[in-house]
């Protein structure tokens, strides 16, 4: 059994900044910072949880909308351009 030691608030909001922002595998982060893998991923099942806020919620709303028409847009000049090309 491994000894039990406390992980910094600071170092956990790294780790776990690392790992979703930086695309760092939790066994990377695990070796870098000396932390279990097994612990990181309690961390990360722990921050799954957390229901986000109505801002974000309204922002990727907002987002989508937003995707939807620059899709919109691109789909009707190709089928405008292949129009075009078969006259």
């Amino acid at each position: 059994m491994g000894t039990f030691r406390v992980i910094p608030k600071e170092i956990k909001e790294e780790i776990l900044g690392r790992i979703k922002n930086e695309g760092v595998t939790v066994s990377e982060a695990g070796k870098d910072h000396g932390v279990n893998p097994r612990t990181i991923y309690g961390w990360l099942k722990k921050s799954a949880i957390v229901v986000p806020s109505i801002l974000e919620i309204s922002r990727l709303k907002r987002e989508n909308r937003e995707l939807k028409e620059i899709i919109g847009i691109v789909t009707h000049e190709l089928h405008k351009h292949k129009k075009n090309k078969d006259s």
